[in-house]
């Protein structure tokens, strides 16, 4: 029953509660060192994506998913490139269509279930380098899009990908949807709405007619935004559709390597479905952590320059 006890003690005193765990290392934990050489390449439908790699000339490579909003320079993702190319593995971060400093092509964004684009990440990678084995790593919304991609490939992956491992993932997307309405987590809403709102209106300036900017002005919480916008540019009927269309639980019980989800208790961004207890607790390539602490991509340990999400990364996908 792959439902592991955390060995995460918690965070520094002054990050006394999920919020604080949270935004503090969003806004001001910095990562030196990490030099990422960009590749652009194409997509299936004429896009593009581009992949930041930091080599160290192994023949393992991590492959790194980030968060709703995020690329390849966030903090969480640059503590793992450090980490892992400190143990003598390469490192690839993959940034999502319009995420990364460039607008991509085509009349679509991305979003949780963009699992096609990792696909293509790890097709150019198979095609253009040798590695014996690769990991693949997951943040929040990267997570689920790692999930996903692992459950539809089932038991067709490919040979050398051996191992995941994700953290602050909303397993079930319509879960944690529901958790953006809250009061308490207004800040979080305001922030990726601001944001998004920004790539509506760049995607708008580039495609006059696809969508409408006066019905962006009156969008304030994100069943609005995600019907109006998501569904209408990714091809789904309104925002319910969309979340229960991608969430990554629909897949995951076709997993077929060691995968660990570490999801805190107290993330503010999580909701009750997002701890898939009864899937870990009969299949045994689901290995679930619910640390008591952690609050959503924190896991803060005092006077360390790595997190314990990171560490606990390094220990379970690097096998000797």
């Amino acid at each position: 029953m792959p439902i592991i006890s955390s060995t995460y003690q918690g965070p520094p005193a002054y990050l006394f509660n999920g919020h604080l765990e949270t935004i503090i290392p969003s806004l001001f934990r910095k990562v030196n060192g990490v030099n990422y050489l960009r590749e652009k390449i194409a997509t299936p439908d004429h896009d593009f994506l581009n992949l930041d790699w930091s080599k160290v000339g192994s023949d393992r490579l991590l492959i790194i998913s980030h968060g709703l909003e995020g690329d390849s320079k966030r903090h969480y993702a640059m503590g793992l490139v450090k980490l892992f190319n400190s143990k003598g593995i390469d490192v690839l971060a993959w940034n999502n269509r319009s995420c990364g400093g460039e607008i991509n092509l085509n009349p679509i964004l991305y979003h949780h279930g963009a699992s096609y684009d990792l696909n293509t990440t790890v097709e150019h990678v198979l095609k253009t380098c040798f590695y014996k084995e690769i990991f693949l790593a997951g943040i929040s919304m990267g997570g689920a899009q790692t999930l996903k991609y692992l459950g539809e490939k089932g038991i067709d992956l490919p040979n050398e990908i051996t191992r995941a491992a994700v953290y602050s993932t909303p397993c079930n997307l319509a879960s944690s949807a529901a958790t953006l309405k809250l009061s308490q987590n207004s800040f979080y809403k305001k922030r990726f709405l601001g944001k998004l709102k920004e790539k509506i209106e760049a995607k708008a300036a580039q495609f006059p007619d696809l969508l409408d900017l006066e019905l962006l002005k009156k969008v304030n919480d994100f069943d609005s935004f995600d019907t109006l916008f998501t569904a209408k540019l990714h091809g789904f009927k309104d925002a319910n559709d969309f979340y229960q269309s991608v969430s990554a639980d629909n897949w995951m019980k076709y997993i077929q390597i060691p995968t660990l989800i570490l999801n805190a208790v107290n993330d503010p961004l999580l909701g009750p479905a997002c701890y898939p207890i009864s899937l870990a607790e009969k299949k045994a390539e689901i290995i679930l952590e619910i640390p008591k602490r952690g609050g959503h991509t924190g896991f803060v340990v005092p006077g360390q320059e790595f997190t314990w999400s990171e560490n606990r990364f390094a220990e379970f996908l690097i096998r000797k």
